[in-house]
């Protein structure tokens, strides 16, 4: 048993104990009194070691916690100081795409302006041969639609009869 049961044993032993008649005591076991003394005695090492063992314990995680939010806070500090550098850094590298991009932008401006150029170029030169080639067609065309329309007089000739 722990010392919070015998004491809840001793409160009940005092309220079942019986009244002296005329005054404010009550009679109690004494014998069950000092077992129960006796009980938080032996328990009393015990109980008051587990506290102190809580508290050192308490106060050992709490060491360590300071510990490591002082070495948390210097990491931070530290890292502070390398962004501030880093961001100065940054800065630099920022103007400098800046002046890439508007670099490159011209030269994307003037690629595209020579792309379209050569694709206008392209274009007028595939008109100008896709018109050949269907003007080829249409001839060869006109040639097989001649030559069709005689075959076709020639056999209606052989095949009609003579009068």
């Amino acid at each position: 048993m722990n010392i919070e049961e015998i004491l809840d044993l001793m409160d009940g032993l005092l309220d079942k104990s019986s009244s002296v008649p005329f005054s404010n005591k009550k009679m109690i076991d004494c014998e069950q009194m000092r077992e129960y003394i006796d009980s938080i005695r032996l328990n009393m090492p015990g109980e008051i070691k587990r506290a102190k063992d809580m508290t050192r314990d308490k106060n050992n995680i709490i060491s360590e916690a300071n510990k490591k939010s002082e070495e948390i806070i210097r990491k931070a500090e530290e890292r502070a100081k390398v962004l501030v550098s880093e961001q100065e850094v940054i800065k630099q590298a920022t103007d400098i795409a800046k002046e890439q991009l508007k670099r490159a932008k011209e030269q994307a401006d003037e690629i595209v302006a020579q792309a379209v150029a050569k694709d206008k170029d392209i274009r007028n030169a595939l008109a100008a041969n896709l018109d050949k080639v269907l003007s080829d067609a249409e001839a060869v065309l006109n040639k097989s639609l001649s030559d069709v329309t005689s075959t076709k007089a020639a056999v209606l000739k052989i095949g009609s009869p003579k009068n």
